[in-house]
This record gives structure tokens, C-alpha cells and sequence, in this order.
């Protein structure tokens, strides 16, 4: 599903010359189906390695093979199909203000060319399922911190992606909506989605246990 195999990334500054790299040699494999913590403190790498999880960006060196893809040897064109298999919840909401919830949640289904008949059963029971229906109409700005976290949620998972990764889905949120988020994420992966979660609470994990990769410095430091 997810394979990291001795994986290291720097980021190229203004003249494209590599800087220090950023994580250093990372090797783990994540099963299909399975929910993982990313830990570690503010700086440690874990948006990188979701950057990686999303196609964003290939290793400097090493191998990541998503979802039987090998990044770095990929071509171009092979890599939007692939991202259009992956859901994101950025920390940042991203949330597009000139659009209602409904149109936030069903743009990823319109850039898809999913039909409309399809989009409107999809969203209106996307939405109930979160918890916003009566607020189809509302624009992001109208909406709770816990909302448009939902909200977010909601547009990562409404293609049904195969894999979803989330950095700090909670960072914002009092502990009453981080507990229903983390719910949400939970039941995706109930049915069947691969979820990565990047976070640097201490509770999180402890209500929702399952594998947890540490980092520190840009390298693995614990798997369990």
C-alpha cells in the first residue's frame, strides 16, 4: 500500500540547489486497510512525509511506492491518476470562500467529471453523515472551527479515496470537536480506507490506539 525504502528529501532553494536534507533515510511499510500516527515535535518532518504520502514530491533519494506506484520512477501522467486515489486534509482548512459547503465538498467530484444526479446523492449524504446537513448553503466563513474541519474532511473523502493522510486535522479544535473528528477519520477507516494521521498530540493516540512512527530530526526514531 504505502512503502518508504530508505527514503531521503531536501528542498531545493532559489538557485535549485539542494539544502540539508530534511528526513534521512526512512524505511517502513504501511498495510492496505491499516490507520498509522505520525509523531514527533514541530519540525521533526511529518509534513514532509505526507507530502510524499500525497505524490507531491518525489525522494531525493530512495524509493516511496503508493498504492503499487513507485514515485520517483513515475511519469508525469501517471501521477494525477494516482493523487485522484489519495485524500488530503491539510492542517490549513483550504477551505474555497466564494463556495457554499455543498460546492466545497462536491468541487473534487466536478473536477472528476462525475456526473451531477451522482454529486447531489453523494454530497447531501456526505453531509448528513457529518453532521452539516441544514448548512449545505453555507459559505466557510459562516461555519464553527469544528464545521469547516468536518467540512474538510468531508471533500478529502468524497471521491472514496483509497488512501487518506491528515496533518494536524485537530490543531485548532477544542477537545469536544477533536474527538468527533477523530471519529470521522476512524470510521473511514472502519470501511476500508488506508488513513495516516500526522499529529503531534499525546491524546489523540491515546484514544484511538494503532501503530505509531516517530520522528525526530527527519529520521525514525520508534515503530510501534
Amino acid at each position: 500500500m504505502v512503502r518508504f525504502s530508505r527514503v531521503a528529501l531536501a528542498y531545493p532553494d532559489l538557485r535549485g540547489r539542494l539544502g540539508p536534507a530534511v528526513l534521512r533515510d526512512l524505511s517502513f511499510t504501511l498495510g492496505e486497510g491499516s490507520f498509522t500516527w505520525i509523531l514527533g515535535p514541530s519540525g521533526a518532518g511529518k509534513s514532509s512525509v505526507l507530502r510524499l504520502m500525497q505524490a507531491a514530491l518525489r525522494p531525493t533519494e530512495g524509493e516511496v511506492e503508493l498504492l503499487g506506484v513507485p514515485i520517483s520512477r513515475a511519469r508525469r501522467r501517471d501521477l494525477a491518476p494516482l493523487r485522484r486515489r489519495i485524500g488530503t486534509v491539510h492542517q490549513e482548512f483550504r477551505l474555497l470562500s466564494h463556495l457554499s459547503a455543498w460546492d466545497n465538498v462536491a468541487l473534487p467530484l466536478r473536477l472528476a467529471g462525475v456526473a451531477e444526479s451522482t454529486i447531489r446523492v453523494d454530497v447531501a449524504d456526505l453531509l448528513d453523515w457529518i453532521g452539516l446537513d441544514g448548512k449545505e448553503a453555507r459559505r466557510p466563513e459562516e461555519l464553527s472551527g469544528g464545521e469547516q474541519q468536518r467540512l474538510v474532511i468531508a471533500r478529502a473523502v468524497v471521491t472514496r479515496p483509497t488512501l487518506l493522510v491528515a496533518d494536524e486535522p485537530t490543531s485548532e479544535l477544542d477537545a469536544r470537536q477533536a474527538r468527533r473528528t477523530l471519529a470521522l477519520l476512524a470510521e473511514m477507516n472502519r470501511q476500508g480506507t488506508t488513513v495516516v494521521v500526522a499529529t503531534h498530540s499525546e491524546d489523540l493516540p491515546n484514544r484511538h490506539p494503532a501503530r505509531m512512527l516517530t520522528l525526530e530530526g527527519g529520521r525514525l526514531v520508534a515503530d510501534g
